[in-house]
């Protein structure tokens, strides 16, 4: 049976495409250099947004999210039983890949498709466990996009609550977040310079 969420992350990920027109194709090829060893700080290619099934397109997200990361809004309200977040950029290009990948990233979660992403956080993976504990509504707001999340399970709730903080971080911070969280989980990375 398919989960309500799941149609609604198609049916809005539909609408994006339409409006956004061609905003998916690429301007360059992805570097598979992450899977090949140590990890480099390479915020140009940046190898560690690739993963076990990652496609283009969600490279292409994750890339220019970090690498635009200060153009977005994000704010996060704890809800007793999960998280609504809203994140928003005035960039309509960014807009366009911030939608993509919320939709991308809910419907892995929904079918419990985990993209082993290699710079992806416990957290993440963890959550990816938990899909079909989780009920999702997204809303598009004029400048970007509201996840709500909720579950039952207080496991799921303080995980969705931490990732949410992460993500926040992330947004705020961009790479400078993910180096720093992965050299104090005890992860080993050269720094290519």
């Amino acid at each position: 049976m398919m989960r309500k969420s799941v149609v609604v992350v198609w049916l809005v990920l539909g609408v994006v495409a339409l409006a956004a027109g061609s905003w998916f194709v690429m301007g360059g090829a992805a570097m598979h250099a992450g899977h090949q060893g140590a990890m480099r700080h390479d915020e140009v290619n940046m190898p560690g947004l690739q993963g076990r099934d990652t496609t283009p397109l969600e490279v292409s997200d994750l890339k220019a999210l970090f690498q635009q990361h200060k153009e977005l809004r994000r704010t996060v309200e704890q809800l007793p039983n999960g998280i609504k977040t809203v994140t928003e950029t005035d960039n309509p290009g960014l807009r366009a890949q911030l939608v993509s990948h919320v939709v991308l990233m809910l419907a892995r979660v929904d079918t419990q498709r985990d993209p082993e992403v290699i710079i992806q956080s416990p957290t993440l993976t963890q959550i990816f466990q938990y899909g079909p504990a989780i009920a999702t509504v997204v809303e598009m707001s004029d400048e970007g996009v509201v996840v709500t999340q909720t579950s039952a399970d207080p496991v799921v709730v303080q995980l969705l609550q931490t990732h949410a903080a992460e993500v926040s971080d992330m947004s705020a911070r961009g790479m400078q977040a993910v180096h720093e969280r992965m050299g104090d989980a005890g992860h080993h990375h050269n720094s290519g310079h």
